[in-house]
């Protein structure tokens, strides 16, 4: 029998390792497998049971999967380093009007009405954008994270001021979620060491009458227990 393990896939981009580190404090004789997919096959990676769960970008087909919602990327422009936008530290879409732009296949910024002049070729991955971008053919529009990934030193890259985000969520398979997974989906969420989902929720807040009425319950209690035989009387000095 195999020994127990949790398979984590991740879009190119993605950023697993401080929760892996977590998972290596806290369960050191559990590996976690950490599994590269594309960005369009992660969801399908889920479902085949390829990986446990996956680090994946919305928007794509997430039926039959749990979905969280885990932060937002800074959506930036790549460009040659000797590009104008060299001379600033961001640009709006408006700065991005008329420039020409490389749309690859595996595009995962959901910016449906994006400035630019798209370029009627489209590359196969980002990566081979990247390489077109290089050779001067047009600028590049992709989460913070990817500008970083493919950097290349004759390449730069500045954050679109009012561009869209770029979200990243986990997904794991609806209604077979196992307790390894359960304990993933934990630290993501930052749960201490030894917290359950079973464990009780904290008591609700109280209101402000139910605040004074128990005050004055508790007043009332300690003048009975006063007026006891054997109670303690307070006086003056």
């Amino acid at each position: 029998m195999n020994p127990p393990s949790l398979t984590l896939g991740y879009v190119p981009g993605g950023t697993p390792a401080k929760w892996a580190r977590v998972w290596a404090e806290r369960h050191p004789d559990v590996p976690l497998l950490l599994h590269t997919v594309a960005a369009a096959d992660a969801p399908a990676a889920v479902r085949a049971g390829t990986v446990d769960v996956a680090l994946l970008r919305p928007p794509v087909d997430t039926s039959g999967l749990a979905v969280i919602p885990l932060y937002e990327e800074t959506t930036v422009a790549v460009v040659p380093k000797d590009h104008v936008f060299n001379a600033v530290d961001e640009i709006t879409s408006a700065d991005l009007s008329g420039e020409p732009l490389l749309l690859p296949l595996d595009d995962v910024v959901a910016w449906a009405d994006a400035p630019g002049k798209s370029i009627d070729f489209r590359p196969e991955t980002t990566k081979d954008a990247i390489e077109l971008v290089a050779a001067g053919l047009g600028a590049l529009i992709v989460p913070q994270s990817l500008a970083r990934l493919y950097h290349r030193k004759d390449l730069t890259y500045r954050p679109i001021t009012d561009a869209p985000t770029c979200p990243v969520s986990l997904a794991f398979s609806q209604g077979s979620q196992s307790t390894l997974v359960e304990e993933f989906v934990g630290i993501v969420r930052g749960r201490k060491p030894g917290s359950s989902r079973g464990q009780s929720q904290p008591a609700p807040k109280r209101t402000a009458r139910e605040k004074t009425l128990a005050k004055q319950a508790a007043r009332a209690a300690a003048g009975k227990v006063a007026r006891q035989p054997g109670g303690v009387q307070r006086g003056r000095r």
